[in-house]
């Protein structure tokens, strides 16, 4: 999808200009409390016992411009404000920081789910939003609801369990957690990789990208099958 101009208001560019800059200027506190929330994570034997691998990242600024442009277009055509500045970007903009966790198979998300909440709480980083489970799949939708956490249709075709969590610190900050298998991460870094932050203008690849989708769900199903036929003991 093709950034959106704002042509012709140097103050709303300039607006943007300046949220960026803020965020460059306060990394400081984002790598703080992401370094942090890495050191509880992967601190905790219980969860990281159900955990295949870990990544996190920053945000570039060149997307988090992308992304505060859509916000600005989105608030305009709706006519209704745009509230996001220089006082509460780090903590509305929940992705600026970014921190992946990845497992082999989809029950894996109940311990997981529970020894997060715990590390959370032992460390005192509070929820920002409560945990939601992004998926286009309808059985996903079930198995999530059946496990506490709330479904939500997702216009992406993937599936991943989001958690915002908010730091202990006085300058307020939160970090997006995302957990995911590992099936699904690849179909996620295709997609990022061709999609985003703006959707791929060559159309086969568009079509192929929902194909691999498809693939990616096929695969998560069939190691989730997997790992039952183990636990029963092949019966």
């Amino acid at each position: 999808m093709p950034t959106p101009k704002i042509a012709g208001n140097r103050i709303e560019r300039k607006l943007i200009k300046d949220l960026v800059a803020h965020y460059v200027k306060n990394k400081g506190f984002i790598e703080v409390m992401l370094k942090q929330l890495g050191e509880a994570i992967l601190g905790s034997p219980k969860l990281m016992e159900h955990v295949h691998s870990t990544k996190w990242r920053l945000k570039d600024p060149s997307h988090l411009e992308d992304k505060l442009l859509r916000k600005l277009a989105e608030a305009k055509g709706s006519r209704k404000p745009f509230t996001i500045s220089e006082k509460n970007l780090l903590y509305r903009i929940n992705d600026l920081a970014g921190f992946r966790i990845l497992h082999l198979h989809t029950q894996q998300i109940v311990p997981i789910d529970r020894e997060l909440r715990a590390v959370f709480k032992e460390y005192r980083f509070s929820i920002f939003e409560k945990p939601k489970a992004r998926t286009w799949d309808d059985e996903s939708r079930e198995f999530f609801q059946k496990a506490g956490i709330q479904p939500v249709k997702s216009p992406r075709m993937y599936t991943s369990v989001h958690y915002v969590v908010a730091s202990n610190s006085s300058t307020k900050v939160t970090c997006e957690i995302q957990v995911r298998t590992l099936a699904e991460e690849l179909w996620g870094e295709v997609d990022h990789t061709m999609n985003y932050p703006r959707e791929s203008s060559v159309l086969s690849c568009r079509e192929q990208i929902k194909v691999l989708a498809r693939v990616t769900s096929s695969c998560s199903r069939l190691v989730d099958s997997i790992f039952r036929t183990s636990q029963s003991g092949g019966s």
